[in-house]
């Protein structure tokens, strides 16, 4: 398993508007898209390559295109819809699939209510995408739902994580690899990841 945190310049300077309290929901929507595709880079770079022969307008040559597996890319609803178009930019053939997951406000723990995916899932490289990794407990739950249909290749792809939730994917889910923006400080006594960006799917959706 590896943690890829990316640092590219462009991702920390959109982190740094997307944090802050202030930037409103429209912004922080188009924001998170384009972190999204920012991070669907990393997140593609060990796909397979083949030879083709093409001709350009100038002369015949080899040249690469991309083979192997297909993607899919499967969101933890509700916060994880904000991903997808981001991801899609860049991969436009993926199958969507979702994966409905609710907190419980008093435990913590979180619930699957939803599951929904390509019926050829464990044919394809699977993208998890959702804006927060903070205790885990959602993470593991998708990737267990995942596995239980036939999924093997699984990627973990977060805005922001805490290192409590990389902990607890690594111990549970040591084949994922996790691609985040920013590996934040640590979780607080509500399970909010500090400094963090506060509620990913309110500030996505408006609902507070």
């Amino acid at each position: 398993m590896t943690v890829t945190i990316m640092d590219h310049p462009l991702i920390q300077h959109k982190m740094r508007i997307l944090r802050d309290k202030n930037t409103g929901t429209k912004d922080f929507r188009d924001l998170v898209n384009e972190i999204a595709m920012l991070l669907a880079y990393e997140t593609t770079r060990d796909m397979q390559l083949q030879d083709v022969e093409i001709q350009t307008p100038v002369a015949t040559t080899t040249v690469k295109e991309l083979s192997g597996k297909k993607v899919a890319i499967v969101p933890i609803i509700r916060a994880g819809l904000g991903m997808v178009d981001g991801m899609m930019s860049l991969i436009p053939a993926a199958k969507i699939g979702h994966i409905g997951m609710y907190r419980d406000e008093k435990t913590l723990e979180p619930h699957e209510y939803f599951v929904k995916l390509p019926e050829d899932i464990d044919k394809r490289d699977v993208f998890v995408v959702d804006p927060m990794l903070a205790t885990g407990g959602s993470a593991v739950d998708a990737i267990n739902s995942l596995k239980s249909r036939g999924a093997k290749s699984i990627k973990l792809v977060v805005l922001v994580a805490a290192p409590e939730g990389v902990k607890t994917v690594q111990e549970k889910h040591p084949d994922v690899d996790i691609i985040a923006a920013a590996l934040d400080e640590k979780l607080n006594e509500n399970g909010y990841i500090v400094p963090g960006l506060g509620d990913a799917g309110d500030r996505l959706f408006g609902t507070k």
